[in-house]
């Protein structure tokens, strides 16, 4: 038979409308999901209704699959990340022949699609690991595809995923090829951190709107809807302008009957994690995800909520407030990007992957849910200076951190006094403070570490790399 093209495996909502995406872009397509016991196939469904009539071979068992596809075999596999990905490809294995191609568009841990590209590399078999950002529609229409994985494949893939990629603003494909091993997964489980960090940007600005200002739904929607025609331009604070329109059936806006616990699938978790372990500070990302953590003690929040006021009521100027809100947003989030793009950077040179950090910028620019305005800005700053340690050294980035810290500090300082939790653009404004600052506190740190532990401690006024200890006590 040998006739698809591509294939597919896994019907999920997000692999049916990539199928769909690539049946659309001219490609045939086989297409195959695991059956459950004692029910009708998710293939025979999709053949019937989404895929009727187009250019679609719905198999019913692997073997089929397997026959269906035009060989070197190039297949797609869109499942849960962890274990389901490892069922899925021991099931594969009696079928895969020297030269198979297997793409995993899931949520993966890099680390687990490095594992899995050695283990099939073993048979001739490459892998690629790609991250797949913007969610139903994404995948329907313009994804942002960041794949990654055994070298020399991707000349093979490249016309499947250029085609059915979103557009960047210069109408280039936001598809390329990020690099060896897990850096595919690596960059969307970053791209994802960055994700949490935004939202709950977001989210506090939204609470400093209601609480301090006493501002109504459709208002605040109003707002975002402004700032998204200005230099916050982006997916989310549109999103979140139209979020803020829609009523319940009574009238009443939806979004305030909505139970403040944010759920997670823990990809930002995995970023705070990885952070850790490389040595990274994320303090953004970190809080982001702590922020989720916390909105989830609803019932001890509910009981010291009782007996707990905040012990004074910031005045605020509503039009200054919500001036100083915008400006607020565009450093915090150019400060998210930096600290993305310095996590990469850090694990890129780690495993020798040589990310191009000017083409994720560029990646990003459509289809995923951190687009915005800013990435063209940062695709021009790594494409100025390739080797820029940290997008905050960018001369431009940071005469524009300078002007805008001013009202920064203000709109941080109004919510500590006020009571308002604002952790990650608090977290952000010390992300800031300590990197502006020559000299910080960690001398008496190391000082104390010597005191109890003998652990040394270099001095100024020597050389790095010497190292002494005092008798403190004796002294």
């Amino acid at each position: 038979m040998n006739s698809s093209q591509i294939g597919l495996y896994g019907l999920g909502v997000m692999g049916q409308n990539l199928a769909l995406n690539l049946e659309d872009n001219g490609f045939s397509v086989s297409v195959f999901n695991r059956k459950a016991p004692g029910e009708e196939t998710i293939v025979q469904e999709f053949i019937e209704n989404e895929g009727k009539g187009k250019n679609f071979y719905g198999a019913e068992s692997i073997k089929s699959f397997f026959e269906s596809l035009k060989t070197p075999r190039k297949i797609l596999i869109m499942v849960k990340a962890g274990k389901p990905v490892d069922h899925v490809l021991s099931n594969f294995l009696s079928y895969l022949e020297r030269g198979d191609i297997i793409i995993d568009g899931g949520n993966s841990h890099y680390k687990d699609t490095m594992r899995r590209k050695e283990e099939l590399k073993k048979i001739g078999v490459r892998y690629v690991g790609m991250g797949v950002s913007g969610g139903e529609q994404g995948a329907r229409f313009g994804p942002s595809l960041m794949p990654g994985g055994t070298p020399g494949t991707w000349p093979e893939i490249q016309p499947f995923f250029e085609k059915i990629a979103a557009k960047a603003f210069d109408g280039s494909p936001c598809c390329k090829w990020v690099g060896e091993d897990g850096a595919g997964h690596f960059v969307k489980m970053v791209h994802n951190g960055i994700e949490y960090a935004d939202m709950q940007l977001i989210s506090e600005a939204y609470h400093i709107l209601k609480e301090s200002l006493g501002l109504e739904a459709v208002e605040i929607g109003k707002i975002f809807e402004s700032w998204n025609d200005r230099s916050l331009n982006s997916y989310l604070i549109e999103i979140t302008s139209k979020i803020f329109m829609v009523s319940d059936d009574d009238g009443l806006p939806l979004v305030e009957k909505i139970l403040d616990c944010a759920a997670q699938k823990g990809t930002g978790r995995w970023t705070a994690i990885e952070a850790f372990e490389n040595n990274v500070a994320l303090p953004g990302i970190s809080q982001a995800v702590i922020a989720r953590f916390f909105s989830n003690l609803i019932e001890i929040r509910d009981e010291f909520s009782k007996t707990q006021r905040p012990i004074l009521k910031a005045s605020a100027n509503k039009e200054k407030l919500i001036g100083n809100l915008e400006k607020t947003l565009l450093a915090c989030r150019l400060a998210a990007y930096a600290e993305g793009f310095f996590m990469i950077s850090s694990v890129s040179d780690e495993f020798e992957w040589n990310i191009n950090y000017s083409a994720i910028a560029k990646i990003w620019q459509g289809g995923c849910i951190i687009r915005s305005a800013l990435l063209k800005e940062i695709e021009q700053a790594f494409q100025k200076e390739p080797d820029l340690k940290h997008l905050i050294l960018f001369d431009e980035f940071s005469e524009q951190l300078s002007d805008l810290q001013a009202s920064w500090r203000s709109v941080v300082g109004h919510a500590v006094y006020s009571g308002i939790p604002v952790p990650c653009m608090s977290a952000y404004l010390s992300l800031y403070d300590t990197l502006r600052s020559k000299s910080l506190p960690a001398n008496l740190i190391q000082a104390q570490r010597d005191f109890f532990g003998a652990h040394t401690y270099e001095r100024i006024d020597k050389p790095r790399g010497q190292f002494f200890h005092t008798d403190w006590e004796n002294q």
